[in-house]
């Protein structure tokens, strides 16, 4: 008898334990992670295809790099918290934001009306220029030089608004690809006659790809780089500060030169 209500006690108690294991691995399943020795996790959703914003080297390994990647760490060091990074389709960014399976996104992403409408954006932390990529022999100088031409732009990207901007004056096609090696692959092979991209990813194909040239596309506003967040998130107005004190400590800036200054392969 003993042994029976002895052998009872056991299964209940093990029962109890995994029920509390689950509830653990439950409690971490969407957006914050929890803590790990001691530090909140953080998962920051990112678009590994946008060298050397966030990329990966597959020549030195799997790992997730650039300068947002360290960006992120610097913010996660001066605020407490450690950075778990999910590798999102771009335009699938927001939506894993609106849903809560990331708790800030750090992609290259820059604030437009539509974006405004649904998340919040950090205080900038990079302003850039965008630019027309062609091939060197496409005969392509200008924007009046795209007429009767197929323009090639990254899904939901601030870019692809700007090609169908420029397609209401300048009779041309807008194409888009989900990441942008899609885009310089269709641009190389000529499928695209040529691509819009942002001044510092497009410096890094020219520079590695001497077929390649580029010219800026003028614009009123001023186009810059933020952090992304759920609307209302308290994590904002955090990022605002630690951004404003690695800016005016020269981490940013060294980040800058770490990252964005390509010598010709």
């Amino acid at each position: 008898m003993k042994n029976k209500l002895f052998m009872l006690m056991l299964v209940l108690v093990i029962a109890v334990l995994a029920a509390c294991g689950t509830k653990s691995q439950n409690d971490k399943s969407s957006g914050s992670e929890g803590t790990t020795e001691g530090k909140e996790v953080l998962v920051m959703g990112t678009s590994a295809d946008y060298p050397p914003f966030e990329f990966v080297d597959t020549a030195k390994g799997e790992e997730i790099i650039g300068f947002d990647i360290d960006l992120a760490n610097l913010i996660g060091e001066k605020l407490g918290f450690e950075v778990k990074i999910e590798n999102i389709d771009f335009n699938g960014l927001i939506p894993a934001i609106q849903a809560g399976k990331v708790d800030f996104v750090l992609a290259g992403m820059s604030p437009n009306p539509e974006r405004d409408k649904v998340v919040d954006f950090s205080e900038p932390y990079n302003e850039t220029q965008q630019m027309v990529v062609t091939k060197k022999d496409s005969g392509i100088k200008t924007v009046e030089d795209l007429a009767g031409k197929t323009v090639g732009a990254q899904v939901s990207s601030i870019q692809e608004d700007l090609a169908k901007e420029v397609a209401k004056t300048v009779d041309l096609k807008v194409e888009s690809r989900n990441l942008i090696p899609e885009v310089v692959q269709e641009l190389m092979t000529k499928r695209f006659d040529a691509a819009i991209i942002e001044d510092i990813v497009a410096e890094n194909y020219v520079k590695r790809n001497p077929d390649l040239t580029y010219f800026p596309v003028a614009v009123d506003d001023i186009d810059y780089k933020a952090a992304v967040f759920p609307e209302g998130s308290e994590l904002k107005a955090q990022f605002d500060q630690a951004i404003k004190e690695l800016i005016d400590s020269g981490k940013i800036e060294e980040l800058r030169q770490k990252w964005f200054v390509v010598e010709a392969e």
